[in-house]
This record gives structure tokens, C-alpha cells and sequence, in this order.
């Protein structure tokens, strides 16, 4: 049960007494509670796309429409621009100092601009591979070298990220009612202090690998550059070693995992509609040659590849929740939203919304052909990396990752499901976390198709 309860603000509840029982609450129905992405789009179906709901103590607002949310995330950016409290960030990210939960302000800016400036016929585990491949990537372009799974933990990267993004997603009833943090009921605490503490010891090597060799190295790499700032002691803003620590989680996080969701999914729907796969092949043939693999400068010229991208980014949002909190009152489409409130924006909906997509729950990416619509944030009916102050900053990045990846699977295999199964019969059930991954690994056979 979703309680509508006092204090609650008048033109909030003149808006919402036709549809909507304030005395008595409304009920979720049909809802599971697993995917709350989805349980919302139920609700916002029946209550309208600006619902005021109390989640314990929390007075919260689920936007889910395209309109709406432009208004939260551009014409009031920068009142909702910052994140509410979060026992899994207080544990996980050293009391919320890294960029995806820091609270907005001097510290948040100066770190994001940092952060910016910075950049044979064998059954295969698709997740897998793509998860350990942007591993590699990623601690290559962070930490200058390729760590091992075992060198963090022996549960490895994938399996710690996602336990990660789970737990910091995970409804934690001592956010919404502060007075049953310490009994920990759920055992989400405990959780996320062991999961804490094996990523601090594995950033402390880290960090003193750097320490020892900073004076030696020729180039230097993003903790080279962190370090450099932390020990000049001209930072404009506190920066210390949890900073550090905080920041860098972040790059393992949102890089090893978002990347990588992503390619899952898009991949996912290449299967479920082999004329897709087969269409975005023979772009490829034409633009690359099958004498070659794909290189990033080929990227601007595969229009269709752009479109399959983008479809797949809109039907499986890889960050569907995304919370803000009004740093003060203010008014959205005539909704007064008080100081504090925590905001969720429900992208899930927005890139499902009848309203602007046809036949919103299908894979078609020719609906893109002659649209101008992108994902970097400025159509808001397409949101994949958010919006405004608190968008993604490894944006540009990320965009070029998925496409390069997902059009190098696409050139150099041919790909079938295992099994003899059938297109139609491959589940899109979800994992919902952080990052919504799928439910269940991805299995395939590929065959090499270039003619190197």
C-alpha cells in the first residue's frame, strides 16, 4: 500500500481527489514489487504522470511523462538537481562523496568537471564476455592497467557490480523511516558493509600501487591526476583519500556496468528479430567491408546502427529510477512540491509512453528514420543518460562504447540461439537494480564471419 497522507499540499490534492483516494491510500493492485519501474507505469496509467506518494516517512513524486520530466530536469534543474539521502551510498561510496550520490554543490561541481576532463560452434555467455571485456576497458582508461577478477575479490567484477547496483537500488527501509536504520531488518546493512570493505581494500591497492610509482611513470592515468590534486593542496574543496576512493567506484560502476547492460539488451532484441541483425549486417558490409573489423571513425557513418541503439536504449532503460531531492519549493505543472521531497523520475515510462511512441512496447528501429530525436539529453522523450546538472558525464563516452561494441559483435559473427530455440521464445525478463540487467545470462553461438 502506497499511503496519500498529510501534510499534504492543496494543489497537489485538489489535482488528485478525482482519481485518487486521499483518506484511504490507493492501493498497488496487480503489482509485484520486484520491477518498481514498472509497478509505477501501472500506477501512473491509472493516477496520471505526477503522483504524490509517501514511501514510509518520504514524501515522493514519480514523474512519468516526457512533459514532465522536461520540467524537472531542465526548467527546475536547479532545484531538483540534487540526491537524497541513501543508506547504500553511505555505506558503499564513503558517506555519499562520489558523483552518482553526492548532494549538490561545490563539491559535486568541482569533482564532475575532474571527472569530464578526465576519458567454433562453442555456446558462449554473451553478459559475460561484454561484462569482461569493458572490465578491461575500463581499468585500463582508469587505473592505467588490467586487474584480474581475483585480484578484487573471487566472486569477480561482474558479480560485485551488480551486487552493487542491487543493493543501491533496493528499497532500504531505513531510508524511508529513519528510526528502523539500526535494527536492520532486511540485512541490508550488513550487506553493504561487507560488500564495502572489499571494495575499499581492493581501491587502497590501488591507490598505493599509484603512490609508490607516481614519480617513475611517464604518462599518467586518471588516479595519477586525482592523486596529483589531493596532494598539491590547492583543491578549492575537501579532497582526500575517501574522495578519491569514492570517485573511482564511480568509473567501476557506471562503466562496467551501464556500458555493458546496455550492449546486453540491444543485443537481446538483435536476437528476438534476426531481420534487424540481418539488416544492420549488411550496412555494415557496405560501409566497413567484411575484409575488416569496425573502427570508431566508422561509427558516424552506420545511420542504422545510431537507430538501433537508440531503440534499444529506449525499450530496455538500463537506469530506469533516478532520484533527485528539491533543495526548495517550487511548482511543476501546477503541482507544489515542498523543500525536501525526494523526486523519481520514471525514464522506464517516459520511453514507453503511448502518447509519443507507437506501439511503444515493440523493437523498431526504422521509427527513427528522418527523426532528429537523440539521446544526449535534450529530447526528453529519449533519456537514456538523463538530463540536465545531474546527467551522466561519461555520456559521450558510454554512447561511443555501446556503439562500437555492439556494431564489432554484430560485424564479426553471425550469431544463433542455442538449443534450437526459437527467436520468439528468447525471455526479456529483468533483473532490477541500478542498472536493470536481464534476468538471466545471454547464451549464443557465434560464427566468425570475416574474411581475414
Amino acid at each position: 500500500m502506497i499511503q496519500l497522507s498529510g501534510p499534504f499540499p492543496l494543489e497537489l490534492s485538489q489535482k488528485l481527489e478525482k482519481s485518487v483516494s486521499i483518506r484511504h491510500g490507493f492501493d498497488m493492485g496487480n503489482t509485484s514489487g520486484k520491477n518498481p519501474h514498472q509497478d509505477f507505469l501501472k500506477l501512473a496509467k491509472k493516477h496520471g504522470p505526477i503522483m504524490y506518494v509517501r514511501l514510509g516517512l518520504v514524501p515522493t513524486i514519480v514523474v512519468s511523462s516526457a512533459d514532465a520530466a522536461e520540467e524537472v530536469l531542465k526548467t527546475y534543474d536547479h532545484i531538483f538537481a540534487s540526491r537524497p539521502y541513501n543508506e547504500a551510498a553511505q555505506y558503499l561510496t564513503y558517506g555519499q562523496k562520489n558523483l552518482i550520490f553526492a548532494k549538490y554543490g561545490p563539491y559535486w561541481r568541482k569533482i564532475r568537471k575532474l571527472c569530464t576532463e578526465a576519458r567454433d560452434r562453442l555456446v558462449i555467455d554473451l553478459s559475460a564476455k561484454v561484462a569482461s571485456m569493458n572490465a578491461d576497458i575500463t581499468c585500463l582508461m582508469v587505473f592505467g592497467k588490467k586487474y584480474m577478477d581475483e585480484d578484487l575479490d573471487k566472486r569477480g567484477f561482474k558479480a560485485l557490480v551488480q551486487e552493487v547496483t542491487y543493493l543501491a537500488a533496493t528499497p532500504n527501509l531505513g531510508d524511508f523511516f529513519p528510526f528502523l536504520g539500526l535494527i536492520d531488518l532486511q540485512g541490508l546493512t550488513r550487506r553493504l558493509k561487507d560488500l564495502s570493505k572489499v571494495f575499499d581494500e581492493f581501491l587502497e591497492k590501488i591507490i598505493d600501487e599509484h603512490v609508490q610509482s607516481h614519480e617513475q611513470k611517464q604518462s599518467k592515468d586518471f588516479v595519477d591526476t586525482m592523486l596529483d590534486i589531493m596532494q598539491s593542496g590547492e583543491a578549492e574543496f575537501q579532497f582526500e583519500r575517501t574522495h578519491i576512493k569514492a570517485v573511482l567506484l564511480d568509473m567501476i560502476v557506471a562503466a562496467m556496468d551501464t556500458s555493458s547492460t546496455a550492449v546486453e539488451w540491444i543485443l537481446t532484441e538483435l536476437l528476438r528479430h534476426p531481420h534487424v541483425m540481418k539488416k544492420l549486417q549488411k550496412e555494415l558490409e557496405e560501409v566497413v567491408s567484411l575484409e575488416r573489423m569496425v573502427k570508431e571513425s566508422d561509427l558516424e557513418n552506420l545511420n542504422y546502427l545510431d537507430m538501433v541503439v537508440k531503440e534499444g536504449m529506449r525499450l530496455h532503460c538500463v537506469v530506469p529510477l533516478v532520484p533527485h531531492e528539491a533543495m526548495e519549493d517550487c511548482v511543476v505543472d501546477s503541482f507544489h512540491i515542498q523543500k525536501g521531497s525526494r523526486i523519481m523520475i520514471n525514464f522506464y515510462a517516459v520511453q514507453r509512453d503511448p502518447n509519443i511512441w507507437s506501439e511503444p512496447d515493440k523493437f523498431l528501429p526504422e521509427r527513427f528514420v528522418g527523426s532528429s530525436i537523440d539521446v544526449h539529453g535534450r529530447d526528453f522523450q529519449l533519456l537514456p543518460f538523463g538530463s540536465g546538472r545531474r546527467s551522466c558525464p561519461g555520456m559521450h563516452l558510454g554512447i561511443v562504447l555501446v556503439r562500437l561494441l555492439v556494431a564489432q559483435l554484430v560485424h564479426c559473427f553471425d550469431w544463433e540461439l542455442p538449443n534450437g530455440m526459437q527467436p520468439c521464445d528468447l525471455d526479456i525478463d529483468e533483473h532490477f537494480g541500478l542498472a536493470t540487467s536481464r534476468e538471466k545470462p545471454l547464451m549464443a553461438i557465434p560464427t566468425y564471419r570475416l574474411k581475414e
